[in-house]
């Protein structure tokens, strides 16, 4: 892949995060993800690339725009697979929360576990906890390797979990451990990078969240040099079939951090609220402040880019 698309597509994150920050604290799930859906449509457009979704809002008859399947781009240029979340955490940007994103990654085509709509059960570190963390093992035992690897003590260790009544025997594990524990209410993309990130205060995600999302922290995971394991937990016998339906035929499987996500990857994001690892969107008189990650696993580059945009000169979203 041209690194030069990465540029291009955090443009599209950009113009996603501005669109649904106007809505941050309205109290409007949905319009805020239509806000982030609607621009991020309209950006990929420009770009010069033949891509297609991978990983979207949902399926066709489900989501009118970025739909799994639905082309994208100019339709010239490489052909590519994006997984995308226009609005990750619209609660938390509807209640004007902590660590609400909007995000994408792309691949060469072929290189994106095709993960249905459903849950996954998660395992992430960054790149000290690099080939240590095992899904089936306890919450003890991966906590005891990664204190290791980091010359410290359990106790001295934050796992990330989803508050959800699901994970109640979980955090009862990682407290009987000895680790601290910060529990999020959304946003487990954010969480999971966030353990690559020094100053972030994580240094482990455990749980069940959304297996899309999966996809995509495994994305960004691979660009920093982290570690990410993975394995469907679907909720019933409809999410069984789909998940076969794509391809999938051992729906216990383990998928490690290649698996999700192969090959030449690139990872945008760009803060819609603050967070703990990129500030949210700052509306001026002028127009808005975003800031963004944009990360290549080929090379290891992290850019961190703080972009002022003026809307008196450009389409306001």
């Amino acid at each position: 892949m041209n690194r030069n698309l990465a540029l291009e597509f955090v443009r599209v994150t950009e113009m996603a995060a501005i669109s649904s920050a106007r809505l941050m604290g309205r109290g409007d799930e949905k319009a805020a993800d239509q806000a982030a859906v609607d621009a991020m449509r309209t950006m990929l457009d420009s770009v010069e690339c033949n891509a297609t979704v991978v990983i979207g809002e949902g399926e066709r008859d489900e989501a009118p725009m970025l739909y799994i399947g639905e082309k994208v781009g100019s339709g010239n240029g490489p052909e590519l697979d994006i997984a995308l979340d226009p609005l990750e955490g619209t609660t938390v940007c509807a209640n004007g929360g902590w660590n609400s994103i909007a995000v994408m990654a792309i691949a060469e085509k072929g290189n994106f576990l095709n993960a249905p709509d459903t849950y996954m059960e998660k395992i992430a570190v960054g790149p000290e906890g690099k080939g240590l963390i095992n899904i089936d093992d306890t919450p003890a035992e991966n906590l005891k390797r990664l204190a290791e690897a980091k010359k410290c003590r359990i106790q001295d260790l934050t796992a990330v979990i989803l508050d959800r009544p699901r994970h109640e025997e979980l955090i009862r594990q990682v407290r009987d451990a000895g680790a601290r524990i910060q529990l999020i209410g959304d946003g487990d993309v954010s969480a999971a990078i966030a353990c690559s990130e020094p100053d972030s205060g994580i240094d482990i995600l455990f749980g069940i969240g959304g297996a899309p999302e999966g996809v995509i922290a495994a994305a960004a995971l691979r660009c920093i040099g982290g570690d990410f394991q993975g394995r469907l937990k679907p909720r019933n016998d409809e999410e069984i079939e789909r998940a076969k339906t794509m391809g999938i035929d051992d729906i216990n499987k383990i998928y490690n951090i290649d698996e999700l996500a192969a090959g030449n990857v690139m990872f945008c994001a760009t803060g819609v609220t603050d967070g703990s690892f990129l500030n949210g969107v700052k509306f001026k008189s002028w127009g808005a402040v975003t800031e963004s990650i944009v990360m290549r696993s080929q090379s290891g580059t992290i850019r961190r880019i703080v972009a002022e945009h003026r809307f008196d000169t450009k389409p306001r979203y």
